[in-house]
């Protein structure tokens, strides 16, 4: 830009700037350089003695619940910090602690018996299915899936009170939290109370939308966490989301698919954002029998208000394959049966009746849809080409661990035989391992190649295709993954996965195979009519 351009464009902006300092009727929002009235302070796991490095709740037993705060108010919370130790096997703990999806956070205001938030604390902070993995939104950011952080405002008028329980089986180690709140002489008249519930649906059922929130009073919906397993081949996410205002039979705000509302396009990947992201999927395809996510949308800009009442419900319709139609066709508008976890997020005045009551962890934690052979069974009948093989143990591998073959030539190959004491229709899954050294390989169901079968159609595994699957198991990082491979009919009898070596990728440092289990997985024996 020229001097001459410059000098044009910054005159051009002062009588604007003058207007806007000289305009008596607005207030100037000068943001932190406010001065306002109030006085910070903070309850933490501080050790009682400054002589002391003992700064952390050593165990939380199960059963046992802690209370991280107990304030008076008026007050707002303004920020809440919290770690504990990982559910895997560490130096701290030789068998791991209890996981995120274990520990209920729950928070009450002004003395309700009823708590306004009540929610398992990994859903709580956007991440699901008890997994710690990092986030980075506006509200709510976990670093590293281990520095948890929410900086939704929390007043109060009368008292606040915040606990942890441990719903698990395992111990929580090393508990460290900090509450910052601001201590204020009065709360505005329209203040409203933070509240987060959790919801569940194994599967969802048929016939109505899925519900998210649903309550009486006047507020504003602020959030969503999703968490949802696919149980059918096929994109589960056309459904709708619809908020009911005020008693509304038809909804004011109506939407135009999952991913959509999700503030995301044409399926969904893994991404974090400010306002929306995907913090989790499970697998490379999103039609994959059992594929997981975990979603999240904060309505920090567009809050949905209410007066009377707001109900939130999603429709849960989505693709499906041809097995599950009664037209024997792949359909994209059909009613699915999918296991759904949601948290919703909102503001209101008083403490809303519950909607929901939190089941127990043991139901909370998503059904096994799986006929499982392990490493260590399917190790018994194993052949190979030359090179070492090993039963590899450690933390996320099923039962005693996964067959570790290191092959020593290009021609390689292994091959495992399992047994089935009667027919079953199922999907077909593989649990396999990634990482920095492993090679690419062509799969064989008792000697008939896995296709690679596009999405448009249907994923029977026996369908003919010159081009065999191809799975590439090389990633930077070591990583357990579910590979479906289709859907039959298996007859009663002796079966035979077989692995075939087709190279490597170029950044990968070896050839390694790491099979982790054979799977059969459940599917509906249902036939279902088309929307359309």
């Amino acid at each position: 830009m020229s001097m001459k351009n410059m000098k044009i464009l910054l005159l051009s902006s002062i009588p604007f700037l003058l207007i806007s300092c000289n305009n008596q009727n607005s207030v100037p929002d000068i943001g932190l350089a406010a001065v306002t009235m109030g006085k910070s302070a903070a309850v933490s796991s501080h050790a009682p003695s400054a002589n002391s490095n003992d700064d952390r709740v050593k165990y939380i037993v199960p059963g046992e619940t802690l209370e991280m705060a107990n304030i008076k108010g008026p007050g707002i919370i303004n920020h809440i910090w919290l770690t504990f130790n990982e559910a895997a096997p560490n130096w701290l703990e030789a068998n791991g602690s209890a996981s995120p999806a274990e520990i209920v956070i729950r928070m009450y205001w002004d003395d309700s018996p009823v708590p306004a938030v009540e929610v398992p604390l990994g859903d709580f902070f956007a991440a699901g299915f008890g997994i710690r993995n990092e986030i980075n939104s506006i509200p709510v950011i976990v670093e590293g899936g281990d520095g948890y952080n929410c900086f939704w405002t929390m007043p109060f008028r009368k008292s606040a009170r915040i606990t942890v329980t441990n719903d698990g089986e395992k111990k929580v180690r090393s508990f460290y939290y900090q509450v910052d709140y601001t201590k204020v002489g009065k709360l505005p008249e329209n203040t409203g109370y933070f509240h987060a519930r959790y919801r569940q649906e194994f599967p969802e059922k048929t016939g109505d939308d899925y519900l998210i929130m649903k309550t009486e009073g006047r507020g504003q919906y602020i959030g969503t966490v999703m968490s949802v397993r696919s149980r059918s081949p096929y994109w589960f996410g056309e459904g709708d989301a619809k908020f009911y205002i005020d008693g509304e039979k038809e909804p004011s705000v109506w939407g135009t698919g999952t991913e959509d509302y999700f503030l995301s396009a044409w399926g969904l990947n893994k991404c974090i954002f400010p306002y929306f992201g995907c913090t989790y999927k499970s697998a490379d395809s999103e039609e994959d029998l059992g594929v997981k996510f975990t979603l999240y949308r904060w309505h920090l800009n567009d809050p949905v208000r209410f007066t009377k009442s707001l109900e939130f419900r999603i429709e849960h319709k989505g693709w499906m394959s041809a097995d599950e139609t009664q037209t024997c066709k792949v359909d994209g508008h059909v009613e699915r049966e999918d296991d759904m976890a949601t948290v919703a997020f909102w503001y209101q005045e008083g403490t809303a009746v519950p909607f929901a009551t939190l089941p127990a962890y043991t139901n909370r934690k998503f059904p096994d849809l799986d006929m499982t052979t392990e490493g260590k069974d399917l190790m018994k009948g194993l052949r190979h080409s030359p090179g070492e093989i090993t039963l590899q143990a450690g933390y996320g591998w099923t039962g005693a661990g996964q067959i570790f073959f290191t092959p020593s030539g290009d021609k390689a190959w292994l091959e495992a035989e399992f047994n089935l004491d009667r027919e079953e229709r199922r999907g077909i899954v593989l649990r396999l391992t990634k990482s920095y050294d492993y090679g690419i390989y062509k799969v064989l169901i008792d000697g008939v190649p896995i296709p690679e079968v596009p999405m448009t159609i249907d994923m029977d595994f026996n369908h003919p295709s010159n081009k065999p699957k191809q799975i590439d198991l090389y990633s930077s990082e070591t990583v357990i993954q579910d590979y479906y491979l289709g859907s039959t009919v298996m007859k009663k009898g002796k079966h035979i996965v077989r692995f075939e070596l087709t190279g490597k990728n170029d950044n990968s440092k070896g050839k390694s195979l790491g099979f982790d289990s054979f799977r059969l997985r459940e599917r509906w024996n249902k036939k279902r009519a088309s929307l359309n």
